[in-house]
């Protein structure tokens, strides 16, 4: 959403689609202070992509230390509409180069936990079934994945991959096959191949449960208003306003 620049709409056109959004919960008249502040072509484009957002696929970062790595998932995974990223820090902070994610970071849903244990057991009991990835014994190519039911994939460390612990943890191991003398991609390459074939196969294979709710995309498409505008705007006009359900404190910054 950082680089396209929506295209003008009539006066006409932009009225009617601000009335659709009232009308579905998306927004609220009495709100009008806080989304008015955005333009209707920013909304428009903010509604549209919130439609092909996904929770059925998750990404999780499991010591991945370099700011570029870090950053070029964010960027993947805004661009293929995964919302959430989990991220377990390492040796280094985990602060991903702004440069590298070109504002994606601010569209996604980045939780930060404390240890890969505590990841795979709030993923689970979320539904989700636990992918890592990994070359040793039994793991399984990238397009013979289970994808029954949701999926987050664990990726590891640019130096020793996934941690053993996560490896154990994991419902499953998957690897990406490769032709040439190389063993493995870098953390960021694995990533992108990996979430694109997934998400693609998750779209055909599981159409009815890929997208998400409508609550959950009224919910998002709030907090993405939020994250729209200026710092100083957004907190002046949350205190006038008191409160508003797209604050979401699940969602810390990156």
């Amino acid at each position: 959403m950082e680089h396209r620049e929506p295209k003008r709409m009539a006066p006409r056109e932009a009225e009617e689609f601000l009335r659709h959004l009232l009308d579905t919960g998306f927004l609220k008249e009495e709100e009008r202070a806080l989304w008015g502040m955005v333009r209707p072509e920013r909304l428009k484009r903010m509604y549209e992509v919130v439609q092909r957002r996904t929770r059925y696929v998750a990404a999780v970062l499991e010591a991945v230390d370099d700011g570029h790595n870090q950053a070029a998932v964010l960027r993947t995974a805004d661009a293929l509409g995964v919302q959430d990223v989990f991220v377990i820090t390492g040796q280094a902070p985990f602060e991903p180069s702004q440069g590298v994610t070109q504002g994606a970071h601010k569209w996604l849903t980045v939780q930060r936990k404390p240890d890969i244990r505590t990841a795979a057991a709030e993923l689970k009991e979320a539904g989700y079934r636990v992918w890592a990835s990994y070359l040793g014994e039994g793991a399984v190519p990238l397009d013979r994945m289970d994808l029954s039911q949701p999926v987050a994939l664990i990726f590891g460390n640019e130096q020793a991959g996934v941690s053993e612990e996560a490896v154990g943890l994991a419902d499953g191991r998957f690897y990406i096959p490769m032709q040439g003398f190389v063993q493995s991609f870098n953390i960021s390459v694995a990533a992108a191949i990996a979430l694109y074939e997934i998400t693609s196969r998750a779209r055909r294979e599981a159409p009815d449960r890929y997208g998400l709710s409508e609550p959950e995309k009224r919910q998002l498409f709030r907090r993405w208003i939020l994250a729209s505008l200026n710092p100083r705007t957004r907190e002046r006009i949350l205190a006038e306003l008191g409160h508003w359900e797209g604050a979401d404190p699940s969602s810390a910054p990156v």
